[in-house]
């Protein structure tokens, strides 16, 4: 009896110790011990947490050194293995067409809630007016396209490594400059992941210094736009990406799981290109081809912003709502066809979401422009729905133009529906 008894209590601390150890062993939970710190530290202590910003931002500049070789040899060698270059042509097609669809959709659902809810129903008079001038004075003028492509690096090594895989796919030296590249990719990758371990001090710096510098009372007077927009987007992940997903016999819970890593990462530092590298090898790990994930997710972080999307269109309403002016059903389709064109240009560049914002409001000619000095204290906490949106909806339409270019090999966890995950 004693024997079965400690055989027992042996058997039941062994599973305790099996479950703390798995548990103090992911960086999930340490990345989110980050976050709760960075917001205690930002909350009580706000001039040290100002002082963190450091921290966050060489996380940022170090994974960002990543991000140009990795998408350059993800491309190279997706296109110079694919079976023939039509097959490159149409999945980027693809993938522009689903970008346009999707984005419009947000765009529209961004106005339909903003009328249902009416977030910009509040006395201007309590909210903090703050400095916009530098993004209203140019408000005028039209986006510069040139001057977008020559300030973003992700789409600039996304052109050349288009180009460079198409030309190797002629070249008779091919396999040995593959062979060559495959193992390049290798050791960036693994470096990646021993620079991933530092994901928690970069989420607490992010963290800690948002909070410390605009401060959580900052959230009170736009508590209503806050929550609108933090609904709306739960609305479009849920009900569009996951019906999307749900056509495809796939869930989007079981991918949110998936990724929660870089869900957090995002929150944390609030933004997605933190996780634009981890991101695309959780993708291929899913089952994604190399092809599909280096063409879709970096031409995504250009041009399939569903957050941004979101925000931007709701934020022209809002401030229309605050202004009390009413616009047309003509006047609101001519504020998503602007955007349609314009938010493409709101990644890369920090504060270029408001200027295609001015831009937006200028070629109104009802909305006063100004109203963007409201918007300036409390953006900081609604770039991070913005970047967890845009960085889900990347990975669904990854999974959408692999699926429908039969480009899908399940090799890792399974977020098919009825299906258990995988544990890798």
């Amino acid at each position: 009896m004693l024997k079965e008894e400690l055989s027992t209590i042996s058997l039941e601390t062994k599973v305790t110790r099996r479950w703390t150890s798995q548990i103090l062993t992911n960086l999930t939970f340490w990345v989110l011990i980050a976050i709760i710190a960075g917001v205690l530290l930002g909350y009580y202590a706000p001039a040290t947490a100002v002082k963190m910003e450091v921290i966050g931002k060489t996380f940022i500049d170090i994974i960002k050194l990543f991000i140009a070789p990795i998408i350059f040899l993800t491309i190279v060698l997706g296109i110079s293995g694919m079976d023939s270059l039509r097959k490159v042509g149409r999945i980027g097609i693809k993938s522009l067409l689903y970008f346009e669809v999707v984005s419009t959709l947000s765009l529209a659902i961004g106005i339909l809630m903003a009328l249902v809810l009416q977030p910009g129903r509040i006395d201007k008079t309590q909210l903090d007016l703050q400095n916009a001038s530098k993004y209203t004075s140019n408000a005028g003028k039209s986006f510069d396209w040139g001057a977008f492509f020559a300030s973003n690096l992700t789409l600039q090594v996304l052109v050349a490594a288009i180009v460079i895989g198409i030309l190797l796919s002629f070249s008779r030296h091919r396999k040995t400059v593959v062979l060559r590249l495959g193992q390049v990719s290798k050791w960036v990758f693994t470096a990646l992941k021993y620079v991933m371990y530092l994901a928690p001090l970069g989420a607490f710096g992010g963290m800690a210094f948002t909070v410390g510098k605009f401060g959580l009372h900052t959230l009170v007077p736009l508590a209503k736009l806050m929550l609108t927009m933090y609904l709306t987007m739960f609305l479009f992940i849920v009900l569009l990406l996951g019906g999307i997903l749900r056509y495809y016999k796939m869930s989007i819970w079981k991918f949110l799981k998936y990724i929660r890593e870089e869900l957090l990462l995002v929150l944390g530092t609030s933004s997605s290109e933190s996780a634009l590298p981890s991101i695309m090898m959780k993708l291929e790990k899913l089952g994604c081809s190399k092809s599909v994930v280096g063409l879709v997710v970096p031409t995504g972080y250009s041009f399939n912003l569903d957050g941004t999307s979101i925000y931007l269109s709701m934020a022209v309403m809002f401030i229309a709502q605050l202004y009390d002016v009413k616009l047309s059903i003509f006047e609101m389709l001519t504020v998503i066809g602007i955007l349609m064109l314009t938010s493409k240009g709101a990644a890369g560049v920090t504060g270029s979401g408001f200027i295609v914002l001015a831009s937006t409001l200028a070629a109104l000619h009802r909305i006063p422009v100004e109203g963007l000095a409201f918007l300036l204290g409390v953006d900081k906490f609604m770039s991070e729905a913005r970047a967890i949106t845009n960085i889900i909806g990347n990975g669904v339409a990854t999974i959408v133009i692999a699926k429908s270019e039969k480009e899908f090999q399940p090799v890792g966890p399974s977020i098919e529906i009825g299906k258990t995950a995988v544990a890798n």
